[in-house]
C-alpha cells in the first residue's frame, strides 16, 4: 500500500505545475461510517479526526498552499445537542493535541466563519493554536467554524453598504473583484478544486462565491476512510482536466 501511495504522489510531482494551489474538502460521511459498524454518530466523528491528518499530510507532501476544510457548519447547531457538545469537544481536544505537530510541519492554522460566537473555551483554544502557528510557512490549514456560505455573502454586502453609507467608496466602484476583498476569504486565492466524501452531491453552502469556476470531485469514501491514497487520486484527476473559465478549450481554438 505505501508503494502504491508514493507512486501516486510522485506522479503528482511529475506534473508540480498543475498542483492544486488551493483545495477545498466538504468532509461527509462520519455519521454513516458509524452506524455502519453500529456505533454512536460521535463515535465517526473521532474517527474522522485521523482522515484530517492524513489529508494536512498529503496537501503538504506535494505542494498544496492552502487546504480548507468544512468542519463545523452554522446548520450544525440544529443536530441533536449531545452530538454538537461532543463535536465541540472533539475540535478542542484535536485542536490542542495538534499544535506542536503543526508547529513540526510548518503548518498555519486560521479560521473563517462566526467563530468568535463559539463557546469561550472552545475559542480560546483555538486561538492559541492560530496564535502558535502564525509564522509558519508551510500549508495554511484553514477551518470553517460555525460557518455559512450565504452568511459569509450577507456579511460583506452589510460591511460594503456600510462602507457606501459612510462615504468610503462609492458605488460604482463595486466589482467582483472589491466585493471579493470583504469575504473571509479576502486574503486567498479561490479553490481550485473543491472535494466532497460519501458521494453526496451538493456543496451544502459552502464557500458559494468563491467556488464559481472551481473542479469538483465527488467522492464515494465516506470521510473516516478518506486517506492519502484518495486524496492523492482526487489531485491527479484535477491534473487530468482542462479549466477553461468559461473559454473554450485550447483543442477547439486550434
Amino acid at each position: 500500500m505505501t508503494d502504491s501511495i508514493e507512486l501516486l504522489k510522485e506522479k503528482i510531482l511529475e506534473n508540480k505545475d498543475k498542483v492544486p494551489k488551493h483545495i477545498a474538502i466538504i468532509m461527509d460521511g462520519n455519521g454513516r461510517w458509524a452506524e455502519k459498524r453500529n456505533k454512536p454518530r460521535t463515535y465517526g466523528h473521532e474517527a474522522g479526526v485521523s482522515a484530517v491528518r492524513e489529508v494536512v499530510r498529503a496537501a503538504s507532501d506535494v505542494g498544496v498552499t492552502y487546504l480548507t476544510l468544512y468542519t463545523f457548519s452554522i446548520q450544525n447547531w440544529n443536530r441533536p445537542k449531545d452530538e454538537v457538545s461532543a463535536l465541540m469537544s472533539l475540535l478542542s481536544r484535536t485542536t490542542k493535541n495538534e499544535i506542536s505537530e503543526m508547529i513540526k510541519n510548518d503548518v498555519k492554522l486560521r479560521t473563517i466563519g462566526h467563530v468568535h460566537t463559539l463557546p469561550l473555551i472552545r475559542r480560546k483554544v483555538l486561538e492559541l493554536a492560530v496564535s502558535q502557528t502564525k509564522n509558519n510557512k508551510g500549508l495554511i490549514l484553514t477551518l470553517a467554524l460555525n460557518y455559512g456560505g450565504r452568511t459569509e455573502i450577507l456579511d460583506a454586502v452589510k460591511a460594503l453598504a456600510n462602507s457606501v453609507r459612510s462615504g468610503l467608496m462609492d458605488l460604482h466602484e463595486i466589482d467582483e473583484e472589491l466585493f471579493s476583498e470583504f469575504l473571509y476569504t479576502s486574503d486567498m486565492p479561490d479553490p481550485d478544486l473543491m472535494i466532497r466524501t460519501s458521494g453526496e452531491q451538493r456543496i451544502s453552502n459552502f464557500l458559494l462565491w468563491q467556488t464559481s469556476y472551481t473542479e469538483l470531485y465527488i467522492n464515494d469514501t465516506l470521510w473516516p476512510d478518506f486517506k492519502r491514497e484518495e486524496m492523492f487520486k482526487a489531485i491527479l484527476d484535477y491534473q487530468s482536466r482542462e479549466r477553461r473559465f468559461g473559454k473554450v478549450s485550447a483543442d477547439q481554438d486550434e
